[in-house]
């Protein structure tokens, strides 16, 4: 067994889309990085999974626009280097084999530091941390960053459920379903991708959940139901045989004849009980981290039903120094509210956690502008990054923009932190003396989830209504002033429709005048 001893400032563990970003910050930075992955090639996620092929990232390749910051908004699969998705597929909803060609491409394209065939079967921490592959080779890295997305599925304890099928194993053949009665246990897209591919050929299918729907263009949260999986509902409300049940599974037993019985609690019906038969159970329940390959000296501790590591505003883990985590994991963060759990959205955070990195390690100021301190010459920075601004529009009221304001009117413009490292950040001197800040993010309105933005009977304020901004339900600029970490005002960009915040009277005045009277700055000229 051949061992061989290596010493790297970071390990990143994982080469799918957030590992290989990640690769291509640390090597134009010119930091000793290694990626190990337990596949042949890039991408390994995505060889498998989603089980039908179809992503539901969009790759909107047509905008009417030329800059490609503003594309970006629209292209929810590219990386922030090299080539673009829209390359490889002219496709709103392309197949996740393009993915892999696309990942392969892009790590050969950037050069980066590669091993695959790589499994890391063991992290443990005597001093460094030390990681060995199936073969007993040994890497040692000061700084770990964990890349490998959520690898096992999630499986909730339900009596029987070992007897149930894994999304992840399941056929996707609808041959091999023909004239059965198919219970899907899980509410989200992989269950209604499923249910979907099973409707000509299913007799009775079943979807159930103890929680209600949740539909994306409502929520806002892309990981919620989405449209492209969602032709199951017309099969239940239109009478086709099929139905969402809305409750608990208490049982899963196996009949004599191979069938399932399955006893369910109705949480619309006072939680009465029923059993119902099935020909196939199918667990459709999502995924979670993998920590079982971490010795207890440093195991990440797990939240969220034990799906995700526990992470500080800096993505790195609560309870282990040095470990780090980016791409879909880090939507502990944000956990059904915005978008890190999404190659569209973790590809900003990625690139915020390796400026936080340069800045711990590497003594590295976070990049930013000096400005002159004026009303006039913040507020047109403000509009002009909301305007064009991918990551705030992606990582919406994660991400945010930051200016400081020294006590000696030293004004900088920082783009892209997480808005719950700021306060600390700040208060360590992570920026300079800092008298006041501005925090400026994307964000929707108070209770935009629970209204139906296609009911032409609710309230609403017109565009043009400066004065009731902040009763905007769509994506609109929220500015925050802070001082020794407590808010102390707030203003609100009129929503628009066109998402373009440019107009003098309604969007350009009111801001400078909140700017001129918070930072108690000379009238605006305009």
């Amino acid at each position: 067994m051949e061992e061989i001893l290596s010493e790297l400032d970071y390990l990143v563990i994982g080469a799918g889309p957030a590992g290989l970003q990640m690769g291509h910050h640390l090597q134009q930075a010119g930091r000793d990085y290694l990626i190990v992955e337990a596949g042949d090639a890039p991408g390994t996620f995505f060889r498998t999974f989603p089980r039908h092929r179809q992503l539901i990232s969009i790759n909107k390749v047509y905008t009417g626009w030329d800059d490609p910051e503003l594309n970006l908004r629209m292209d929810w699969n590219s990386l922030l280097a090299g080539s673009l998705f829209k390359e490889y597929s002219q496709r709103y909803f392309p197949s996740a084999d393009d993915m892999v060609r696309y990942l392969g491409d892009f790590a050969a394209e950037q050069g980066l530091s590669v091993r695959y065939g790589t499994r890391i079967e063991r992290i443990s921490r005597p001093d460094l941390f030390e990681a060995v592959d199936q073969d007993g080779n040994v890497l040692r890295a000061r700084r770990v960053i964990m890349a490998t997305g959520v690898t096992k599925p999630y499986i909730p304890d339900i009596p029987g459920i070992e007897l149930a099928e894994l999304y992840t194993e399941m056929s996707t053949d609808p041959a091999d379903f023909i004239n059965q009665r198919v219970l899907i246990i899980g509410k989200g897209n992989s269950a209604f991708e499923t249910a979907d591919n099973l409707v000509e050929t299913a007799a009775v299918i079943h979807v159930a959940g103890p929680h209600s729907i949740r539909m994306s263009w409502q929520s806002h949260f892309v990981g919620h139901l989405r449209a492209v999986n969602n032709n199951f509902l017309d099969t239940y409300q239109l009478k086709s045989q099929n139905a969402i049940l809305d409750g608990n599974i208490l049982d899963i037993t196996r009949q004599p004849d191979s069938s399932y019985l399955v006893t369910v609690s109705f949480s619309r019906a006072d939680e009465v009980t029923k059993d119902i038969r099935y020909d196939r159970v199918i667990a459709a329940t999502g995924f979670r981290f993998d920590a079982s390959i971490f010795a207890p000296e440093c195991r990440p501790e797990l939240v969220i039903n034990n799906r995700f590591p526990a992470q500080t505003p800096a993505w790195e883990s609560t309870n282990v120094p040095g470990l780090y985590f980016a791409g879909t994991i880090t939507q502990q963060r944000d956990f059904k509210k915005s978008t890190s759990g999404f190659i569209h959205g973790f590809r900003y955070g990625t690139r915020s956690l390796h400026r936080i990195l340069e800045q711990r390690h590497h003594a590295q100021d976070w990049p930013h502008r000096e400005l002159a301190g004026t009303a006039d010459e913040i507020g047109a920075e403000i509009l002009a990054r909301v305007n064009r601004t991918s990551a705030l529009w992606q990582l919406f009221g994660f991400l945010g923009d930051v200016v400081t304001v020294g006590a000696d009117g030293s004004t900088r413009y920082l783009e892209e932190l997480p808005v719950d490292f700021v306060a600390d950040a700040v208060a360590g001197g992570a920026f300079g003396t800092v008298d006041t800040y501005l925090v400026i993010t994307l964000e929707y309105g108070k209770d935009h989830d629970r209204l139906d933005p296609f009911d032409i009977n609710a309230r609403r304020f017109s565009q043009s209504d400066a004065e009731h901004a902040l009763d905007g339900r769509y994506l609109h600029p929220v500015v925050r002033q802070f001082r020794a970490g407590e808010q102390i005002a707030e203003h609100h960009i009129a929503e628009n429709l066109e998402n373009e915040w440019t107009h003098e009277t309604v969007h350009r005045k009111p801001l400078f005048d909140f700017l001129a009277s918070a930072l108690r700055l000379p009238e605006p000229t305009r």
